[in-house]
C-alpha cells in the first residue's frame, strides 16, 4: 500500500544523504560541479558521461538511454529495478526513518 508512505519526507532526508548514499550505490562515479557522473550499472556503459545524478536536486538522468527520474526514490527503484513504493520502504529503512 502506497497511500501511507510520506514520499516527500523520505526524499527530503535522502536528499540531504545523497552524497554517501552515492558512494555506496555507485561508488565509481566522480564529482562534476553539482553532479555525481558515473556509468550507468543498468546497461553496458563504458565510461562515465551520460549518467548524471544532480546533488542538489536528486533528479538524475541517463542521457544515453533516455532513462530519468525527478527524486531519490526514484533512482533507487531505477538502480534496484524494483516500484517507488518498494524503493521508498527499502530507503526509509536504510536511512532509519518512518516510512509511514
Amino acid at each position: 500500500m502506497t497511500a501511507n508512505i510520506d514520499f516527500d519526507a523520505i526524499n527530503r532526508v535522502a536528499l540531504a544523504a545523497l552524497p554517501a548514499l552515492l558512494a555506496r550505490w555507485l561508488p565509481d562515479g566522480r564529482l562534476e560541479g553539482r553532479e555525481w557522473t558515473v556509468r550507468n550499472p543498468r546497461r553496458v556503459d563504458r565510461r562515465p558521461g551520460s549518467f548524471r545524478i544532480n546533488l542538489t536536486t536528486g533528479r538524475w538522468a541517463d542521457f544515453a538511454s533516455g532513462d530519468k527520474g525527478g527524486d531519490i526514490i526514484s533512482l533507487a527503484a531505477y538502480l534496484a529495478d524494483i516500484g517507488q513504493a518498494d524503493a521508498a520502504r527499502r530507503l526509509a529503512d536504510m536511512l532509519g526513518i518512518d516510512h509511514g
